[in-house]
């Protein structure tokens, strides 16, 4: 077995799992936003702090780390320009994902507030919400980018 090829293929599959459950997460979160139904809402704010702690955060854990043993046993120079600008939007996308992960939790909670004391969501809720929607931009495109550089490669 070739080690490498195993590491390389985690690192896709990881990569793979962290986009695809961020965009998961973000459709399913945009969506309940649509609806009047507490129970929808609290529904999808339950699962998406779920998948964030049981997919993304293992993906944000194993992407750094299998991709510093590619870069160290693939021959490639840690200060490649390509290499130095995946670092800097991997950083981006973590400095968004990390408030929008606490915002996810404070959208659940004022959800389940509303629905044990039978209010309205506080506006609390719509400002939070937007700043989740807008912190979710910066970390989708850069990952975005970040799959291109890793495919492409460019010198």
């Amino acid at each position: 077995m070739d080690t490498y090829l195993i590491v390389k293929t985690l690192h896709i599959l990881s990569g793979t799992v962290l986009f695809g459950t961020g965009t998961g997460i973000a459709f399913f979160m945009l969506r309940s936003h649509f609806t009047d139904n507490l129970h929808e809402k609290l529904y999808a704010a339950r699962n998406t702090v779920l998948a964030d702690y049981v997919f993304t955060l293992p993906a944000v854990i194993v992407q750094p780390l299998s991709g510093a043993w590619l870069v160290w046993q693939g021959s490639y120079g840690w200060d490649d320009l390509w290499l130095v600008i995946t670092y800097i939007l991997y950083i981006i996308a973590g400095a968004c994902w990390l408030p929008v992960v606490w915002i996810q939790v404070q959208l659940k909670t004022m959800i389940a507030g509303s629905l044990e004391t039978n209010t309205p969501l506080p506006e609390r809720y719509n400002r939070l919400f937007k700043l989740w929607f807008i912190l979710g931009w910066p970390a989708f495109t850069g990952l975005v980018i970040i799959f291109f550089l890793m495919v492409m490669k460019p010198v």
